[in-house]
Parts: C-alpha cells; sequence; structure tokens
C-alpha cells in the first residue's frame, strides 16, 4: 500500500512519533493505503510553518496576478491527475468514480475561479466632502485551519483552500480522519505547482484532543473553516469565540423539496433522485423532507419509487455505478439504527433498507408521523420520508418547521410562485426547477442548526481578509 504523509512546510514528512492509520475501501471493506496519523504536535508544527510563510514569506507579497498563475498552474496539474485524485476519493468513500471525476473538475475550477476574482474584484471609494478620500483594502487575514468533510472530500477541501489562498492567506488543512488521501495528493501538486513552503501544508488526524483540536485553539490562526456535523460545529465556535477568532461554519441539514402540481413532474423526479440518493444520501444539501401537493401525490411516487429502484448499484469504480456504499462501518451502524426505528415510529418503508455490506439501498418512507426521528434529524444517507400536502402555506410552514436551514427545493411552473415561495423558505440556499447547481459568486451557508456565515465570491473575501479603510486628506483646506 502506497503511503501518504503530512505536508508541512513544503515537504511531505511522517508524524512527529511514525504513528500511522490505515484508510479503509467502504467497498472491499480492507485497507488500501496508509497515512500518517497525526496529532497536537503534527498539528502545531504545521500552523508555525504556516505562521512563517505568512509573516516571512513571499505569499502574501506577491500580488495577485502571481497567485493567480500558481492557482491556475495547480488547476492544471488537478486535471492532468484527475483520475488519481478521483480514485482516491472512490477507494476513501466508496463514491461513483463518475461523480468522483465530476468533484475533481469542479475542484480544479474552485481554484481558477478564486484565484480569478481575487485579482478582478474592486474595493471601494467613498467620496467625502471634507478635503479628505476614503477607500477600502482588504489585505489577508493570516493563517487559515480548514477542517474539511469526508462526504466532498477533494471538493469541499478546495472550497476552503482556494478562496483562502487567493487572497494572500496561508492555509493547514485538515482532511476527515476517513477520506485523508485526496488531500495529500493535492498538497504534492501545489509543491509542483511552485508554492512556496508553508503555503499549503495538510496534516492528517482525528479531531478531539488531536491534530483537530490543535487547529482552533492554536493562537497563531487567525481564521477557522469548517464543514461537518452541527454538534462538532457548535464545539468548535465555542472555542473560536473564547480568542475571538473568526469562523465559517457549514453545518448539517434536513432540506426540504417542495413538488407543486403544476411541476414538470418527469423533471422533478429526476431531480428528487439526485437530491437524495446521489453520493449515497451523505450530502449536507440532501433533500431528504419530500413535500408532494396531494393532486399528483400518488403518481410522483410510483414514478419517485421506480426511478429509485432503477439505479444501478455496485462497485464504486464501475463507470456504471450510481450508488454505492456508505463511507464507513462506523456510518453504516449509524444509518442503519434510522432504518431500525422507522416502523416503530408509525412509518412504512416503500422500498429500499439494507444490502450487503456497508451498502443502504434507496430508502423511501412514508406516512411517519412530523416528530419521527426520521423526519426531524439529520440521517445523513439515503433515506428520504415523503409527505402529502394541500396548499403553498401548508406547504412552506412544513418546510420550514425544522431547527435546520441549510437549503431547499422546490419544483413548480409558477413564475410567481417559484419566487414567492423562495422568499417565504428559511434557507441558505433555494433552488427552484433543480438540485446542486452553484454560482461561485453567491452566498453559501445555512441559518440555524445549518451554519455561522457565508462563503462564496465576495462573501470568501470578507471571511479571508481583513477589511481596512483608509482615510486620506486631499486639501490642505480644513474649513
Amino acid at each position: 500500500m502506497e503511503f501518504y504523509g503530512h505536508i508541512i512546510d513544503g515537504v511531505e514528512v511522517e508524524s512527529l512519533d511514525g504513528a500511522r492509520m490505515d484508510s479503509i475501501d467502504p467497498y472491499t471493506r480492507e485497507p488500501w493505503a496508509t497515512v500518517a496519523l497525526g496529532g497536537r504536535a503534527d498539528a502545531a508544527r504545521a500552523v508555525a510553518a504556516a505562521r512563517k510563510a505568512f509573516d516571512e514569506g513571499p505569499w502574501p507579497r506577491m500580488g495577485y496576478e502571481k497567485r493567480q498563475t500558481l492557482m491556475h498552474r495547480l488547476a492544471d496539474l488537478m486535471l492532468e491527475n484527475a483520475e488519481a485524485l478521483a480514485l482516491a476519493d472512490t477507494r476513501d468513500m466508496g463514491k461513483p468514480i463518475a461523480q468522483a471525476r465530476h468533484d475533481v473538475a469542479r475542484s480544479a475550477w474552485n481554484f481558477r475561479f478564486f484565484a480569478d476574482h481575487a485579482r478582478l474584484t474592486a474595493g471601494e471609494n467613498y467620496p467625502m466632502d471634507s478635503g479628505h478620500h476614503a477607500y477600502s483594502r482588504f489585505g489577508p487575514a493570516g493563517v487559515v485551519s480548514a477542517i474539511a468533510p469526508w462526504n466532498f472530500p477533494l471538493m469541499l477541501e478546495t472550497w476552503k483552500v482556494a478562496p483562502a489562498l487567493a487572497w494572500g492567506n496561508t492555509v493547514v488543512l485538515k482532511p476527515a480522519e476517513d477520506t485523508p488521501v485526496s488531500a495529500v495528493i493535492l498538497g504534492r501538486l501545489a509543491i509542483e505547482a511552485g508554492f512556496p513552503p508553508g503555503v499549503l501544508n495538510v496534516v492528517q488526524g482525528y479531531g478531539p484532543d488531536s491534530a483537530g483540536a490543535e487547529l482552533t485553539e492554536n493562537v497563531d490562526v487567525d481564521r477557522i473553516t469548517f464543514t461537518g456535523e452541527s454538534g462538532t460545529g457548535r464545539i468548535i465556535g465555542g472555542v473560536a469565540a473564547k480568542r475571538l477568532c473568526p469562523v465559517s461554519l457549514e453545518l448539517g441539514g434536513k432540506g426540504a423539496n417542495i413538488v407543486f402540481a403544476d411541476a414538470d413532474l418527469d423533471n422533478a423526479v429526476d431531480w428528487s433522485v439526485q437530491a437524495i440518493f446521489r453520493n449515497a444520501g451523505q450530502v449536507c444539501l440532501a433533500g431528504s423532507r419530500l413535500y408532494v401537493q396531494r393532486e399528483v401525490y400518488d403518481e410522483f411516487l410510483e414514478r419517485f419509487v421506480a426511478a429509485a429502484e432503477a439505479m444501478q448499484i455496485g462497485d464504486p469504480q464501475d463507470d456504471a455505478t450510481q450508488f454505492g456504499p456508505l463511507a464507513s462501518e462506523e456510518h453504516w451502524t449509524k444509518v442503519s439504527g434510522y432504518l431500525g426505528g422507522i416502523e416503530a415510529d408509525g412509518g412504512k418503508v416503500l422500498t429500499g433498507g439494507h444490502g450487503e455490506g456497508w451498502f443502504v439501498r434507496p430508502t423511501i418512507v412514508v406516512d411517519a408521523p412530523a416528530d419521527a426521528r426520521v423526519c426531524t434529524e439529520e440521517i445523513f444517507g439515503p433515506v428520504v420520508v415523503v409527505h402529502p400536502f394541500d396548499t403553498e402555506a401548508e406547504a412552506v410552514r412544513l418546510a420550514n418547521d425544522t431547527r435546520y436551514g441549510l437549503n431547499a427545493m422546490l419544483f413548480t411552473e409558477n413564475l410567481s410562485r417559484a419566487h414567492r415561495v423562495s422568499e417565504a423558505l428559511k434557507a441558505g440556499t433555494v433552488w427552484v426547477n433543480c438540485f446542486f447547481i452553484r454560482d461561485l459568486r453567491a452566498p453559501f451557508g445555512g441559518v440555524g442548526d445549518s451554519g455561522v456565515g457565508r462563503e462564496g465570491g465576495a462573501f470568501s473575501r470578507e471571511f479571508f481578509t481583513e477589511p481596512k479603510a483608509v482615510v486620506m486628506q486631499i486639501s490642505p483646506d480644513r474649513g
């Protein structure tokens, strides 16, 4: 098995104590790679390298154009090594290879977009009447801790790393312990692209009282960006608050998907399948609460069940596979626990349930009471609960009846309704007649238990920089 180390100060290294861990392929349930297992000391070493690179190195001072050139070079290398990056995520978490290749393309685009955005974004001028002039500057914040989840490893790592680097920060990236490999490959490619030492560091390891804790508690860290479970987000937010470190938290979700009677049902079924069964439902944006207007409820449900049962389930390395295993035994156990309680809570499983190994087949549940766990808690698996509704007002009320607010979807051919309902839904992103389509200029984040803050475009600039006002006297006449 190939070994993947930490990337610290421009060099791939072992852990200080030599500790290693295996990365498990969830399809074969066997180790496929060996990875350095870091702890607090390794994370502190990476932070120190990032601190030195920021305080003394060329990266924050080289200007937007030179950083842009290096980031585009990294994007080029990512595409040249697309198969290795895609295979790493497939072997680490069971993502179908076709979807993993798509993630690589989007990850390379993250670097291109933010490199260009940082160079092209203008500051603001504030004309004054008193013989003075004011303007804004956006300097880099410093050292960024980027803690990424396991469900879209490379794509969400680059979503954090790319804007931080584009604005002149240095970064310590910690991928999830279950999906470590693509981050190491990214770090290797950054070295090959010519990034100065210490600019992009990668540390493997666990969270509590380990590498993750060090990356949130270390006083040399100036920004923390985290994507993951809401409970962990609360802990990180609390730690950051103690030392007044700005934090961006993209947390869990329990997305509502509303299908009105006037929707294009073919389109609604296709997107609804993607919204809950893509990536085996391991998506914080998943449309796991599906509300269908009563006039089309039976017809939609019949088509929806047929589409779910038609999905190609199997080996994630097979190009034809649409649906792979869950990412780990621990996560399979969690999702399985929800399956066992559905009927006891009054629900009915129309299709799905356990498969072989760490598979849970696409599962559709009806008749579950609104307060059942399957209706209220983030399962993070391929389980959707379907409810009928009668009126637009009822649909909005049901959709908003959650402590989460990351995203929502609605399907309708009525333009006025589309605008009206989009405004009424309490969610950071609302998709109309589609799902998972992104514009990187738009704000991304959630409300309630779904997080704090927004990233994307100018919103990433606000988070990863220290905005500064400059006020200048331009006339000697002070009168």
